[in-house]
């Protein structure tokens, strides 16, 4: 044994791995899907083929490349499934090398030797860890290869192993260059010994990979799809027919951003932007595809596009995220960041080109894209900073305005008295009829704000615009929504408004309940339901968290205003007894009805044709 016998001495050595160790952990543990398999020894293959490619075009391979073709086949008799290919091949050295030696990745070692030769760009092999082979054995019982190297005179071999760390290499007889991983299925895998299995894994994995692919007589990829183009030789048809192939159930998009930055990382891809209904907010979002040289890693990409941009549809293609040793995750990187800022100032820059470029079809567009406008200028400030110029409000008569142009639109007529631009909105046109109806009557302009995500968006705003306040229609008086510091005289006494206060809370008696007497115009309702800003902008903010009952419950939180200058006021207090009480009573009833039950003009007619009855 070895000791230490003096104190603060030390001793290195070096850490001993067995394989017969290893070798289970890699085979059970390092792919979270069986299904990974076929990606692997697909992705492999294309390596080969790509090597011989760079080859032949660096001038170290004279023969005739011919056609590079993967070709997947399975016979269910015999419980195999074969990978071919006719690309780089091996000989028995680099067999022992490559296949024998855990974690020594071919395709880096050729991207290592080659890369001054390299054009920017152009090292797009798709191996890096060298462990993508030993996922065969998560299906296999036995796995065999059999290989010709691309070199002349070079000798066919073949390799066999049954998962142990024991295998056997012999020279074997193959006609042309190439290699073919014969997978001897396990018991327990056999479920994919079936044609339509294996046809959907590689649909999955490998649709869009830069070799074709045959499985069953047809060429199940497309070798060269639309974001490894350049949109200078792309038409709008031919972005509308990717989307079409990879969402056949979605209306067309709106419009689409080409990805294409190779520097200081390399990142191409296809962004749509796709129809959403703002009140679905939580809808579940399509994903986007993320892409490592044409080879499906996940559909999970939330640390590499904003939060925001989740419900954008499309691909993104990059060799430089970084990637587990399975090729199934993403890990923490700089380069992510990176990405993750450049998508983000990217599809801003689209955003911005649109509406400069074509302002009323930005605006055609725009209730379809104000969802990822306002959620993005709450998550990201710097987005904001480009979004402010291109952001825009709608008023009720339909009419679109950029944030500077609402304020100076409405700044003469809607300041109030501590110069607090007041925008005024609604948040249901049709339920809250009554109050646009009133406030349009004084000459105010009120916004539509009815996504669920406005509450939070009209809290950013306030933050952000300089000396702008927000107000919901029906919050409060109008006078008290826009305090011009002048108040209105009142027709009535002191005595009479208390008396006419005290008569709606002795009728209601509600505690629940605040009444105010308030003189307003007459050409106002007699009686209007509100709740205070805060309390509202609450409301709709819990809507959107999944606790829309958190303030529902809270008390206090209605205010009843009777106006003191409406007729129909000092015709209350001229009345008695029962026909006093009655009176009281359906002059708040009305005021239910303009607050939430009947909606629209329909609604503000009914209650003027009854008050005018009364």
């Amino acid at each position: 044994m070895e000791t230490l016998h003096e104190k603060g001495a030390s001793t290195r050595g070096q850490i001993s791995i067995h394989t017969e160790n290893i070798f289970p952990i890699i085979k059970k543990f390092l792919y979270s899907d069986h299904e990974i398999f076929l990606r692997e020894l697909v992705s492999n293959a294309v390596d080969a083929s790509q090597k011989l490619q760079k080859l032949a075009s660096y001038g170290e391979y004279n023969e005739e490349v011919g056609e590079l073709k993967i070709t997947v086949a399975f016979d269910k008799d015999a419980k195999t499934i074969t990978i071919s290919d006719r690309g780089i091949g091996m000989t028995a050295d680099e067999v022992k090398k490559y296949i024998n030696q855990i974690a020594f990745s071919g395709a880096t070692e050729f991207v290592e030797k080659y890369k001054d030769k390299a054009t920017a760009g152009e090292t797009n092999i798709i191996g890096h860890f060298g462990l993508g082979f030993y996922s065969a054995f998560m299906v296999a019982r036995e796995v065999e290869i059999i290989t010709k190297s691309y070199q002349p005179g070079a000798q066919a071999v073949r390799w066999v192993c049954d998962g142990s760390t024991e295998y056997e290499l012999s020279e074997a007889e193959r006609a042309d260059r190439g290699t073919d991983i014969i997978l001897h299925i396990a018991e327990d895998s056999e479920e994919f010994l079936d044609k339509y299995r294996l046809k959907g894994i590689l649909e999955k994995y490998g649709k869009f990979l830069p070799i074709p692919v045959e499985f069953d007589g047809e060429v199940i990829n497309t070798t060269t799809p639309i974001w490894t183009k350049s949109p200078a030789d792309l038409t709008d048809d031919d972005y509308k027919s990717f989307y079409r192939d990879l969402y056949p159930m979605s209306p067309e998009p709106l419009f689409w951003i080409h990805l294409n930055v190779d520097y200081p990382f390399n990142l191409t891809g296809v962004l749509y932007f796709p129809k959403l209904d703002g009140d679905k907010f939580q809808m579940k979002r399509e994903k986007i595809q993320l892409y490592s040289r044409q080879v499906f890693i996940t559909d999970e990409v939330k640390d590499v596009v904003p939060d925001f941009l989740m419900m954008l549809h499309g691909v993104i293609d990059s060799p430089d995220i970084p990637l587990n040793v399975s090729r199934s995750f993403l890990q923490a990187d700089s380069n992510v960041k990176k990405i993750n800022g450049y998508i983000t100032r990217k599809v801003a820059d689209k955003l911005n080109e649109l509406f400069v470029n074509d302002r009323a079809g930005f605006e055609a567009k725009y209730d379809d894209i104000a969802i990822f406008v306002k959620y993005g200028s709450l998550s990201d400030d710097k987005f904001y900073d480009k979004a402010k110029d291109f952001a825009l409000v709608k008023n009720t008569d339909g009419k679109y305005f950029t944030l500077n142009e609402y304020r100076e639109h409405v700044q003469a007529n809607q300041t109030d008295k501590s110069e607090q631009v007041v925008f005024l909105y609604t948040t249901d046109r049709n339920q809250q009829d009554a109050y646009v109806e009133s406030a349009k009557r004084r000459g105010y302009d009120v916004l539509l704000m009815d996504t669920i995500i406005d509450a939070h968006y009209i809290n950013a705003l306030e933050y952000k615009l300089e000396k702008t306040t927000f107000k919901r229609v029906d919050a409060d008086t109008l006078d008290k929504l826009i305090d011009s510091g002048v108040a209105s005289e009142s027709v009535l006494s002191e005595e009479e408004r208390t008396r006419l206060k005290e008569l709606f809370e002795q009728t209601l008696n509600d505690k629940s309940l605040t009444v105010s007497v308030e003189s307003l115009p007459t050409d106002e309702l007699p009686v209007s339901i509100t709740m205070p800003e805060f309390m509202r902008r609450m409301k709709d903010m819990s809507a959107l968290s999944g606790e829309a009952n958190m303030f529902g419950s809270l008390p206090g939180g209605y205010n009843v205003v009777v106006n003191a200058n409406h007729p129909l006021s000092q015709k209350l207090l001229s009345t008695e007894g029962a026909t006093q009480t009655t009176l009281t009573q359906q002059l708040y009833d009305l005021a239910l009805l303009a607050q939430n039950r009947l909606t629209g003009p329909s609604l503000t007619a009914f209650v003027k044709r009854t008050v005018d009855g009364l």
